[in-house]
């Protein structure tokens, strides 16, 4: 069995406060004997402009936020999943939107780069964020070993959720991680459904930390984080503003729920040439 906490937050424009707000909520994660805890997309800053995530971006393997995290890990002794941060690229105007994994030793074992970018108008809503992100290209997992199992987590990020093919393609995992920050608007008629989906689908627990609430520039986010079974049963979920929500994930479970529907091994389509 491992333990694993997911976050919810209500990022605003402050990377200071967003941090420490991080923090206390990692910091309980730890007490409560977590051994990975998940952070929301852009918990270290949801701006007052798109352009705002420009002047906190950092390259890839130093910088305020990712030495903060490193340090949170190895002190803590917990694997955090660092939601995202804005890595920089040859673009000068443009960065990655970016998961890091960092191990207890404060070590960055995983990194993936949303590949589908979030574009979105309605009813006064617009979001694009090809205008200041560009996508990524590859598929990540990694493996934690924990009371001598081993465990493998499929990295997501928000709007991927929409695209199932880009799980399929990850192959079976044990547990699918999303990081979000749904809008109000798509995520109380979609994400839910989307999120069981993908547990079912793959026969895998999905652990979901989403923003959840109205933040400092007037976005309003849908919040809901979940963990969901491999059976598609919600086993804890926090509806609307900040906490955390733990789930504990059983490899007797993930077995139990194969072995009586082994939906996985009945696949044909993927072995058509």
């Amino acid at each position: 069995m491992i333990k694993v906490a997911s976050i919810q937050m209500v990022s605003g424009s402050d990377l200071t406060k967003n941090l420490a707000k991080a923090k206390e909520f990692i910091q309980q994660a730890a007490n409560q004997h977590c051994q990975v805890v998940v952070l929301p997309e852009y918990f270290c800053l949801l701006g007052k402009k798109d352009r705002d995530k420009l002047e906190i971006q950092e390259k890839f393997g130093g910088g305020r936020i990712q030495d903060t995290l490193s340090q949170w890990a190895k002190d803590l002794q917990i694997s955090i999943v660092a939601g995202t941060i804005p890595l920089s690229t040859d673009i000068p105007d443009r960065v990655l939107n970016s998961t890091l994994v960092f191990d207890p030793h404060g070590v960055v074992i995983a990194r993936y780069d949303k590949i589908h970018l979030f574009s979105f108008s309605s009813g006064g809503e617009s979001y694009d964020e090809s205008r200041t992100l560009i996508p990524g290209h590859d598929l990540t997992q990694f493996e934690l070993i924990h009371a001598d199992e081993s465990w493998r987590f499929g990295l997501s990020i928000c709007y991927d959720l929409r695209f199932p093919e880009m799980y399929r393609a990850m192959g079976e995992v044990d547990c699918h991680l999303l990081p979000a920050a749904f809008t109000y608007t798509t995520g109380k008629v979609h994400w839910e459904v989307l999120l069981r989906a993908r547990a079912i689908e793959n026969q895998c627990y999905v652990v979901a930390s989403a923003q959840g609430g109205l933040h400092d520039n007037g976005r309003q986010t849908w919040g809901h984080t979940m963990v969901i079974n491999p059976w598609g049963t919600i086993t804890a979920v926090l509806e609307k503003n900040q906490g955390l929500i733990i789930g504990e994930l059983h490899k007797s479970e993930l077995l139990e729920i194969r072995n009586k529907l082994p939906a996985l091994q009945h696949r044909t389509l993927n072995k058509i040439s």
